[in-house]
C-alpha cells in the first residue's frame, strides 16, 4: 500500500477594509499562511490582479515549490551518486497565460540552477541526475505543464 502524507496549514484573508467584498475594488488581496510552529508568511495576489507587490503571491509559491522540490531530490541523488555539491542556487522562471474567461494556467516553468561541485569528473553526471530528480519530484509530478531544466555546473 502506498504511503499517504497529509499537509495541514491555515490561510487567512486579512484584506477586509471594513466593507468586505462589497465590490471588486473594496478589499485587499492580503492574506497570511501558516502551519503549526512555523513562521507566518504574508501573501497577496499578483500586482496585475490588485495585489501587494511586496508580498509573495500564489504563482510565485508554485514556482518556488517546483524549484525547492527539484533541488531537494537533486541533492539527495547527488549524495547517493558520489557527486559532491557545495553550492546550489536556482533562478526559476514560470510562464502563466491568462485565459479568455478571466482565469489562467501555467504554460511552463524553467529551472535555472547553478550547481558547484568539487571535481570535474562529476560534471558528466549532472544532467542525468536532473532528469531523475524531475521524475521523482512530488510537485513536478503533480502539475500538467512541462518543467524544463537549464543548469550550469561549476567546479571548485
Amino acid at each position: 500500500m502506498a504511503k499517504e502524507h497529509t499537509y495541514n496549514l491555515t490561510v487567512k484573508w486579512t484584506g477586509n477594509n471594513g466593507r468586505g467584498t462589497i465590490d471588486y475594488r473594496s478589499y485587499e488581496r492580503d492574506h497570511q499562511i501558516w502551519a503549526d510552529d512555523k513562521v507566518e508568511i504574508p501573501a497577496s495576489s499578483d500586482p496585475a490582479f490588485r495585489g501587494d507587490k511586496t508580498k509573495y503571491n500564489p504563482e510565485e509559491f508554485l514556482v518556488a515549490s517546483l524549484s525547492s522540490c527539484h533541488m531537494l531530490w537533486f541533492l539527495h541523488l547527488c549524495a547517493d551518486s558520489g557527486v559532491i555539491v557545495t553550492d546550489y542556487i536556482d533562478k526559476p522562471v514560470g510562464v502563466m497565460v491568462e485565459t479568455e474567461n478571466g482565469g489562467g494556467k501555467f504554460k511552463e516553468v524553467t529551472l535555472n540552477p547553478t550547481i558547484t561541485v568539487t571535481d570535474i569528473s562529476m560534471v558528466d553526471k549532472i544532467d542525468g541526475i536532473h532528469r531523475k530528480a524531475n521524475e521523482l519530484c512530488f510537485i513536478a509530478n503533480s502539475v500538467n505543464f512541462p518543467v524544463h531544466h537549464k543548469s550550469t555546473c561549476l567546479v571548485i
